[in-house]
């Protein structure tokens, strides 16, 4: 009995966990998608056309595993006794860091498979941090406060009050 317990118990983490990157991949996709609409718009209203239509959903997959990730390493767990703002802010910082640094990863292997040199690699990285891409990160780290905030809500108040406040009608405590 206490085996079917503990499979039971397993089953019930592993779909908390896919349940959880799932809707954080989902936030990220809709939040990085937009952001990529948004700018082929800009660009394609002077000439440039932009192909990277599912752009948004690949970094939304990989940045949501970063944040699982980080989660399940504790990394981020800090200030989590401090008021709310303080572990927002330091999560929203910290996974902005994450980012960026998957990020030049990703553009110094590309930028490596594309020109097969060390140097031309580092380059091209270099070229390709510019004030763009740090407004990118900047939008990041404001990306993530509200993703944040969400989730420290859950964590102190649980996930059951949560949904009620979201999803259920409330009653008027005031009389009004």
């Amino acid at each position: 009995m206490d085996n079917h317990k503990e499979k039971k118990s397993l089953k019930q983490k592993i779909f908390g966990e896919f349940t959880e990157y799932f809707f954080n991949f989902l936030y990220m996709a809709v939040i990085f998608s937009a952001i990529i609409l948004y700018r082929r718009l800009v660009l394609a209203q002077h000439g440039i056309i932009v192909e990277d239509y599912f752009m948004g959903v690949v970094k939304a997959a990989v940045i949501a595993k970063v944040v699982m990730i980080g989660t399940f390493l504790s990394i981020s767990r800090k200030f989590e006794h401090k008021p709310l703002a303080i572990p927002v802010l330091y999560k929203a910082f910290l996974f902005t860091i994450c980012v960026i640094l998957f990020d030049i990863i990703e553009i110094y292997i590309r930028a490596l498979v594309h020109r097969q040199g060390l140097m031309d690699a580092f380059n091209e990285l270099i070229n390709h941090l510019n004030l763009i891409w740090l407004g990118g990160a900047m939008l990041i780290f404001f990306i993530f406060i509200p993703f944040f905030a969400f989730k420290e809500l859950t964590r102190v108040m649980g996930k059951v009050k949560i949904i009620e406040l979201f999803i259920k009608n409330r009653v008027n405590v005031s009389g009004k």
